[in-house]
């Protein structure tokens, strides 16, 4: 029988490594500061070798470290995922969480058709910016932006992000927007976020200078200065085509600026065949599907 150090140390050194903070471990884990270093160094003279470097005021993985705490941090994530399946394999409630642009605007605008075609799935969204740890629990999916590689996790192409300056028509009539270079010289929200840069270098502008600005979390927030007369923003048009269609916002150049990311929806591995989960993706794909005929035609090619 193999014989392993004690749960409790392997799992107080997992959440040490993986903050490198010994306090954060403790607020993870609901003990004191001093039980943590405590357990650390039971399963360091149980091994007879250092796993972290204590320096003044922090500490640091060892090399040792280094190389245990991925197979733990995995261990522990396959740990969750086996009790997660087993409570929610039958269970009734699809936990979604994305990202707030998203999520406050194409998503919720159409999941009450998910839950007409499935009424007996009730569906929880949650909104945040963060990226969400599978292992603590509670979240079947994730709709997540990046370049779809992450160990573990099944990871379904939806569409390229992208970015084109959106307003609203008075602040066009008032500025006398008519060609990308007037955006040099009006107020624009996150005046000196990489993307702008990326959108005037598309169109064949070099990158405007710094300037002070309003930067705002999300989109949401944009659109709702933009309503009230302020700026103009770059945003993603597939969130927006009810209002561009209604003309209740702008859609100034047709350029789109792709910065190289995409939106995936995420799931654990193990749970691949899970019945919420995969009628979710579904969905997905079919409502995708049918706002491709919409245009746009950039943001379809996967990355």
């Amino acid at each position: 029988m193999i014989r392993l150090p004690p749960l409790s140390a392997i799992r107080a050194f997992e959440a040490a490594g993986r903050h490198e903070n010994f306090s954060r471990a403790a607020e993870e884990l609901g003990l004191t500061q001093a039980a943590i270093s405590y357990q650390v160094r039971q399963l360091e003279d149980r091994i007879g070798r250092p796993l972290f470097v204590r320096e003044k005021g922090r500490v640091r993985l060892s090399e040792s470290g280094r190389r245990l705490l991925p197979a733990l941090s995995s261990g522990f994530a396959g740990i969750a995922e086996a009790f997660s399946a087993l409570r929610d394999e039958d269970d009734d409630v699809l936990a979604v969480n994305t990202a707030v642009s998203f999520g406050g605007t194409w998503l919720s605008a159409r999941i009450g058709r998910f839950q007409v075609r499935y009424p007996d799935l009730a569906v929880r969204i949650s909104l945040a910016n963060e990226l969400i740890d599978f292992g603590r629990g509670g979240i079947d999916a994730t709709i997540r932006m990046g370049a779809g590689h992450w160990d573990g996790l099944r990871c379904d192409f939806l569409f390229r992000q992208h970015f084109t300056p959106i307003c609203a028509p008075s602040f066009l009539e008032a500025n006398d927007i008519r060609e990308p270079a007037d955006l040099l010289r009006v107020e624009r929200l996150a005046p000196n976020d990489s993307m702008w840069a990326g959108w005037f270098n598309t169109v064949g502008i070099g990158s405007p200078e710094r300037r002070q600005g309003l930067v705002l979390d999300s989109q949401l927030q944009e659109a709702s200065a933009m309503w009230n007369g302020f700026g103009i923003a770059l945003m993603s048009p597939l969130y927006w085509t009810a209002d561009l269609a209604s003309g209740r916002l702008v859609q100034p150049f047709e350029t789109l600026y792709l910065p190289g990311t995409a939106q995936w929806l995420v799931h654990p591995a193990g749970r691949v065949g899970v019945r919420k989960i995969e009628r979710f993706r579904e969905w997905l794909h079919e409502e995708f599907a049918a706002d491709r005929k919409l245009g746009l035609p950039e943001i379809w090619e996967p990355l």
